[in-house]
């Protein structure tokens, strides 16, 4: 791996989207770029890439809405009394097809699909017009990337709006797997692969969608050069490609498949990928107390765990991950948060289990009621923007982390029945967690419960939470916890409730010349 490439990539990458996003984005809405003039040169294309990069940090997706609102959704938070009832009716399962978290979510991701689009739309007379190879090659690697965004974009509007892909067998039997033939009677998402070409609005299928996915996963793994491969990227590479298309796999019951690319991802040693050590210290913090590897990935978003993860600076960021659930801002005195950690999920860490000192933190708030409780402070803010800048709760977003492939692995090693596999992989992650053991047993009659709590316990409010509930065919109950709102606070989900799939907006099936169909229960909401 050419170590002084990346570095100077990942330099130039962050000096382009804070220097050219703004003008970047304006050429789409509205064509105001005439056609003939799009993307005549090399440096067209980067331009155009950077925008695509830029729109990820928008804070209905990563650095907001599309981390959290699931999680908080489902059953891993509750609403504090006196909280500003931001996302109250999500959290209250209030869930119409005219939320605007809802909305915002489906805007950003087609957004991005829309510049993908764009640029795939424009490459092939680029690339006709350019004799230098070297220049075809950086091309032909860009192309992979704006793949891998577009399938990325694709994978969670089916994750949020569409049913989990259906099972041959109950998904709690590890003899069950992906059943094609009804997925191609289930609702997938509208399908567009042209910037220009008029159609009809319409959904595909499940498979249909998801195969579209894999289609430009597979693309993405053969142009995106393997030298680009590293740690830490804010590029898509091609181990990027290779975690999403494990992730995928995995959503659509393909075990095999999930076990063969998570593989990929973990044993990919010249990419420099290891688990962020909890027992390790890597350097001090401001008030020269030690910091581990782990929470060094939390504190100051780097770390060799980070497969990919979305660029910000203190002068271009998105959106405030942790504010909803600290509220520190308003009198930086204070802690006023609208949702707080739920009990049963913060007593799923042991005494050893070193992420919960990096999660939660026992803090008196602000109200008057003078909740004292374990808040989540993994989203306090990147220590450097806060010093230098005072800009508190906004975190880079770790979409693609290597203990997600961990978890992967052990869960499709499970429907495999090799809970021995399966249980090495979970303890290797948790020996890297715990100051203490680690090891974690795996047999036929735990294995899903171990999962679910393992994917709870390393993925807390980083976005995954409702989607596993759903395709794992669970419900969920709430019960009143301390000074929790009490709308909301006693709350039964059944599994299978149709909630769990959120509805396409209603401004998109009431557009003229569309033929969307909205998914079922959302009638007249």
């Amino acid at each position: 791996m050419n170590i002084l490439k990346n570095i100077t990539r990942s330099m130039a990458v962050m000096l382009m989207i804070l220097a050219g996003a703004q003008s970047c984005l304006e050429k789409y809405p509205g064509d105001a770029l005439p056609e003939d003039a799009a993307m005549q040169s090399l440096s067209d294309a980067e331009q155009s890439l950077i925008g695509m990069y830029a729109s990820f940090k928008s804070s209905a997706l990563y650095s907001g809405y599309l981390t959290y609102l699931p999680d908080i959704q489902a059953d891993l938070a509750y609403a504090v009394d006196g909280f500003s009832n931001i996302h109250g009716d999500i959290w209250q399962w209030n869930i119409r097809t005219t939320n605007e978290e809802v909305e915002a979510v489906y805007a950003s991701l087609y957004t991005i699909i829309g510049q993908c689009n764009f640029f795939l739309d424009k490459v092939g007379k680029l690339r006709a017009s350019l004799v230098d190879d070297n220049e075809i090659e950086h091309l032909d690697s860009w192309t992979g990337e704006v793949y891998c965004a577009r399938a990325l974009a694709y994978s969670e509007l089916i994750k949020c709006y569409c049913k989990a892909y259906p099972l041959t067998g109950e998904p709690s039997s590890p003899d069950s797997r992906g059943d094609d033939a009804q997925a191609e009677q289930e609702l997938g998402v509208m399908l567009r692969d042209s910037y220009y070409k008029e159609e009809i609005a319409r959904r595909s299928n499940l498979k249909e969608s998801w195969d579209f996915v894999l289609r430009d996963l597979e693309k993405a793994e053969t142009m995106i050069m393997e030298d680009e491969d590293t740690y830490n990227a804010i590029w898509f590479t091609r181990a990027a490609a290779h975690a999403i298309h494990a992730r995928v796999a995995l959503y659509m019951g393909n075990w095999d498949d999930a076990v063969k690319y998570s593989t990929m991802v973990i044993e990919n040693s010249d990419a420099g990928f290891r688990l962020a050590d909890a027992n390790v210290t890597y350097t001090t913090d401001e008030n020269n107390r030690p910091l581990s590897y782990y929470q060094y990935m939390w504190t100051n978003d780097s770390s060799f765990e980070v497969i990919w993860k979305v660029g910000f600076n203190i002068n271009s960021y998105g959106g405030a991950l942790g504010r909803i659930f600290l509220n520190f801002t308003n009198d930086y005195r204070y802690f006023y948060p609208d949702y707080v950690p739920a009990t049963w999920a913060i007593n799923l860490y042991g005494n050893s289990d070193l992420r919960a000192s990096a999660f939660f933190s026992s803090e008196s708030t602000g109200y008057d009621h003078g909740l004292t409780w374990p808040l989540l402070v993994k989203y306090y803010g990147n220590r450097s923007f806060i010093s230098q800048a005072k800009i508190y709760h906004v975190s880079m977003p770790k979409v693609l982390r290597l203990s997600e492939q961990y978890l992967i692995r052990a869960e499709a090693r499970c429907h495999q029945r090799n809970f021995g596999g399966a249980q090495t992989d979970l303890s290797t992650l948790r020996k890297a967690r715990l100051s203490a053991g680690g090891n974690i047993g795996v047999n036929e009659k735990n294995w899903l419960d171990v999962i679910s709590d393992e994917r709870v316990r390393e993925l807390y409010m980083e976005g995954f939470r409702l989607n596993d509930l759903k395709r794992w065919g669970r419900g969920f109950e709430r019960k009143p916890q301390t000074s929790s709102l009490t709308q909301g606070s006693s709350l039964k989900v059944e599994a299978g409730d149709y909630r769990f799939v959120w509805p396409i907006p209603n401004h998109e099936i009431e557009s003229p010349g569309t033929a969307l169909e909205q998914n079922p229960g959302y009638m007249g909401l």
